[in-house]
């Protein structure tokens, strides 16, 4: 991998804080696929660190990506205030994504957890998975975003903090609300939902695998400052721990200690 300078093809707020960016950069959306993120750089000098953005859609040919993310500090901040025809530093795609070995997959999405499941549910449909066995459970703080998305390729089921949308409650509570089922769990958010999805999991045998969200410094794994624990021990360092930015930031559920 390589930085590399990125033109913004098309930057809109989709809701409250939420934004949506199209980049292109033809390097990067070749080899990128579900799960993986990319690391935006800032042009401002005294913001070293890059942001890590989770990619939402892959279009490859026209060499794009699309990244929707949450302002969260001045960083974000600044992606948000671009606008198409501006350019931007990317290096990517980091870390390893999702397997794909399933025939009735549960997705679940959290918050910010969500965007990355888009491009998880377009590349099962092309697996040629009928929408009507791909389950998108979506959780939302109140407002939704990119649901009509998911429609169109996916059978999807709402809850929300509020209970303004869908049920009131957690990606859990929808999934026993609903009942659904499936021969694998894919999910991305918050700690404590990955830790409810982990117990669901192991309850129902299902295997599960889950995308961990964490502060990141490098990135690119030298810096070892997001690690997580781990069942097995690193053969490099002897130690219980994997660093999300490379190691994942997919594991299997049952390989992590949340």
């Amino acid at each position: 991998m390589e930085k590399i300078s990125a033109d913004i093809i098309k930057q809109e707020n989709l809701v409250d804080d939420i934004y949506s960016m199209w980049i292109k950069c033809p390097q990067v959306a070749k080899d990128a696929h579900s799960g993986q993120f990319v690391n935006l750089y800032s042009k401002d000098s005294s913001r070293l660190l890059p942001r890590p953005i989770s990619i939402c859609e892959v279009d490859k040919k026209g060499d794009s990506l699309r990244l929707v993310y949450r302002t969260a500090g001045a960083g974000t901040k600044e992606f948000s205030l671009m606008k198409k025809g501006d350019s931007i530093d990317v290096l990517g795609p980091v870390g390893n994504g999702y397997t794909l070995e399933c025939q009735h997959p549960i997705l679940m999405g959290g918050g910010i957890g969500i965007p990355p499941m888009l491009q998880l549910a377009k590349e099962l449909s092309a697996k040629g998975i009928d929408k009507d066995n791909i389950s998108v459970v979506l959780g939302y703080r109140d407002a939704t975003f990119l649901l009509n998305e998911f429609k169109k390729i996916a059978t999807v089921y709402i809850s929300s903090d509020t209970g303004s949308v869908g049920i009131k409650g957690n990606v859990i509570d929808a999934v026993r609300e609903y009942g659904v089922e499936g021969d694998a769990i894919y999910a991305c958010g918050p700690k404590p939902m990955l830790r409810a999805i982990k117990e669901y999991a192991y309850e129902n045998d299902i295997p599960a695998y889950i995308s961990l969200e964490e502060r990141m410094a490098c990135g690119i794994g030298a810096c070892l400052a997001c690690v997580c624990e781990t069942i097995d021990k690193d053969e490099h360092s002897q130690v219980n721990n994997a660093r999300i930015c490379v190691d994942g930031p997919v594991f299997k559920a049952d390989e992590v200690i949340l």
